[in-house]
């Protein structure tokens, strides 16, 4: 094993370098990985500027990066379902495991979150993270990547659960009309996994490029641009007046939940993955949801549904090929963060390989 690995390390806000650092040592429960691909999140940009320092990341020097996949190292004394060489996609919540939410499987918003007298760990946001030659994980993160899923895809299985996780929270309706307000990466995913899922209509409301990304890609049986149509008139007319089944929320922003409700139908259900900013507070027709009886689903992360997302990967259920869109090398991440942020590139998914 060599000692040193190249490293990004964000050193204040706005501010990093490629580094090279020591490679960490392992604990008993955990497992030291060659991260092969790291999909860049919408949440690392913000990391990067210091909006949340102190919080993500809770210091300085620091690694980011929670969205990727590689291939086992070594092992700690304590693990026994992996070896060297297996490749395994990673997680970014490791639950304590013993708090009430942990045992019931919702180790997304385990309750030592942030306490390090537990195991709890959050990658890439308040423990070392992936852009990074090597990385250490604790063993319950780790999801057996396919022979026939590619490392670049098995990257963006970390962002693409949170679209299945609250799809499955929601449940889909065979047959039914499903809204997607917000057409990035995730809002995309999650139009793809409804799909697959049995949804038969796929409408998705949005501007610029990225909605015409969703037609072009066939994600969207219908499209709905709010800057040149009222998108609550435009949903009425698109079901005969009824409302779509389910109404998932991708953007976080300002007026869509409003939105979304005026478009679900009676009876409906609205699924929140979009994270509003901090302080953001929404005015809601609260009798609406009343009358309409319409169950409003707050979702966080991805518990529990890699190993299906794989599974439905590896069996061509879906295919997120053409959401990665433009890959870069660890030297190269200033111009893969500019790749990223710039609309008119077309990026949707931008994977950088340590």
């Amino acid at each position: 094993m060599v000692s040193m690995m190249e490293a990004l390390v964000l050193t204040a806000p706005k501010e990093f370098e490629i580094k090279q650092i020591p490679v960490p040592g392992i604990g008993p429960n955990e497992v030291l990985c060659r991260v092969k691909s790291v999909a860049i999140c919408g949440s690392d940009p913000g990391f990067i500027s210091g909006k949340t320092a102190g919080v993500w990341p809770p210091h300085y020097p620091f690694t980011i990066g929670h969205e990727w996949s590689g291939v086992v190292e070594t092992v700690g004394s304590n693990v026994t379902m992996w070896g060297k060489g297996d490749k395994v996609v990673g997680e970014a919540h490791n639950g304590c495991g013993i708090c009430r939410n942990c045992k019931e499987g919702r180790y997304n918003l385990c309750l030592n979150y942030d306490n390090p007298k537990t195991e709890h760990r959050h990658y890439g946001h308040k423990d070392q993270g992936a852009f990074a030659e090597y990385g250490i994980f604790n063993q319950k993160c780790l999801t057996a990547l396919p022979e026939n899923v590619s490392f670049d895809i098995g990257a963006i299985v970390d962002a693409a659960g949170t679209a299945l996780h609250v799809e499955t929270l929601t449940d889909i309706t065979p047959g039914g009309t499903v809204a997607i307000i917000g057409p990035g990466p995730i809002g995309l995913i999650a139009g793809k996994v409804a799909r697959a899922l049995g949804a038969s209509r796929i409408i998705v409301i949005g501007r610029g490029p990225r909605l015409a990304k969703a037609k072009e890609l066939g994600i969207a049986t219908e499209t709905v641009d709010f800057e040149s149509q009222d998108a609550v008139k435009a949903i009425e007319d698109l079901t005969g007046g009824l409302g779509c089944d389910e109404v998932f929320e991708c953007s976080g922003a300002t007026g869509t939940l409003d939105q979304a409700i005026h478009i679900v139908r009676r009876g409906g259900k609205i699924g929140l993955v979009g994270i509003p900013a901090p302080g953001n507070m929404e005015s809601i027709p609260n009798r609406m949801v009343v009358i309409k009886e319409i169950t409003i689903q707050g979702s966080r992360a991805n518990p529990n549904v890699t190993d299906k997302l794989l599974s439905m990967l590896a069996a061509g259920t879906v295919n997120f090929d053409d959401i990665v869109t433009h890959s870069f090398r660890l030297q190269d991440f200033r111009r893969a963060l500019d790749t990223f942020l710039d609309r008119s590139t077309g990026a949707l998914k931008v994977i950088v390989h340590p």
